[in-house]
């Protein structure tokens, strides 16, 4: 078991140890995503990078279960036939 230490400055920010960043694989602009755990611990992992359409999940959620053609003409507006 690898143990590393990091001091917390006045503005909330931390640097990561070398040998932490190693073995997450961390490169600069990474996500880091802090998970609190039952037992009150917390983890920190690397996060996947994001893809371009994972800001919209959930983005039409209110919409589920609605008959999909249903939207469609309400989104165009009366048939013009």
């Amino acid at each position: 078991m690898i143990k590393a230490k990091a001091k917390l400055t006045a503005k909330w920010q931390i640097t990561l140890p070398a040998v932490v960043r190693e073995r997450l694989g961390l490169r600069v602009g990474d996500t880091l995503e802090f998970v609190e755990e039952p037992d009150g611990t917390w983890r920190i992992r690397r996060r996947a990078g994001e893809g371009p359409f994972d800001r919209y999940i959930g983005f039409l959620q209110d919409l589920a279960g609605r008959d999909p053609d249903e939207i469609v003409r309400e989104i165009r507006g009366h048939d013009p036939c």
